[in-house]
């Protein structure tokens, strides 16, 4: 039996929100040196099995694996101190202190890498002195993932990373995407923007039904004809 190369797993997942069950048993995998997509239709419980993941959220059932321990009760400082960077759907960075000053902190916190790299790299060396508030939400998520960067994660969840952005800016964050992937990084990513996902993504993970079902590289995906009919649509190309 060949060896699970994922680096967090977080399986058997179920999820209540009062008496609506979100997640039934679903499982999401983040590998080394990997992009993975995880789509689904809106309400469909992505975004709550990634918090999950994170230990952001509690789950119901299921346990979390990470970095070779296993969390009944996973916490996102326990997690973060192993190695875990979630990337939430809201701000990251403090509003009142620069983009700089923050990239800094992160790398004595953590014995990050190099500040102007990440800067560079994530194209906002030019918005470094300049504080959250004033950039455009491109340009924040530019600098959110500059951080990541800076922090050198063994894993990356992203909560829909691509949401709102110009097309310019999301490029940007797909290079940035396919760096974290190439130096070791498993990611893991959520959203509705398929075309900018499935340029990112080497495997796509379909969350429907309280289930997850994993499609593999999207080729694969495209070709999947539940995933197309109900996700893609019939005009997909």
């Amino acid at each position: 039996m060949s060896r699970d190369p994922s680096v967090l797993v977080a399986d058997g997942v179920g999820k209540w929100f009062g008496s609506r069950r979100v997640l039934a048993a679903a499982t999401l995998r983040a590998v080394p040196n990997e992009v993975r997509v995880l789509l689904g239709r809106n309400g469909a419980g992505k975004s709550t099995l990634l918090k999950i993941a994170a230990g952001w959220l509690q789950p119901d059932s299921g346990v979390v694996h990470f970095a070779g321990r296993a969390y009944l009760r996973p916490s996102l400082s326990r997690l973060a101190r192993h190695g875990l960077f979630y990337l939430a759907d809201h701000d990251l960075l403090f509003p009142t202190l620069t983009v700089r000053h923050q990239l800094e902190l992160l790398r004595r916190r953590f014995d990050g890498g190099d500040v102007d790299e990440a800067l560079t790299l994530a194209g906002v060396a030019a918005l470094a002195e300049r504080v959250p508030p004033s950039l455009s939400g491109g340009e924040l998520r530019r600098a959110e993932f500059a951080a990541a960067l800076v922090r050198r994660p063994r894993c990356l969840l992203a909560d829909e990373p691509f949401r709102g952005v110009a097309p310019r800016d999301a490029e940007a964050l797909v290079a940035v995407v396919r760096r974290l992937a190439r130096d070791g990084c498993a990611v893991v990513a959520t959203g509705h923007e398929v075309p900018t996902l499935f340029e990112a993504a080497d495997h796509v993970t379909w969350c429907t039904g309280g289930m997850t079902y994993d499609l593999g590289p999207p080729d694969a995906a495209r070709a999947h004809h539940d995933f197309r009919r109900e996700y893609l649509g019939p005009r997909a190309s």
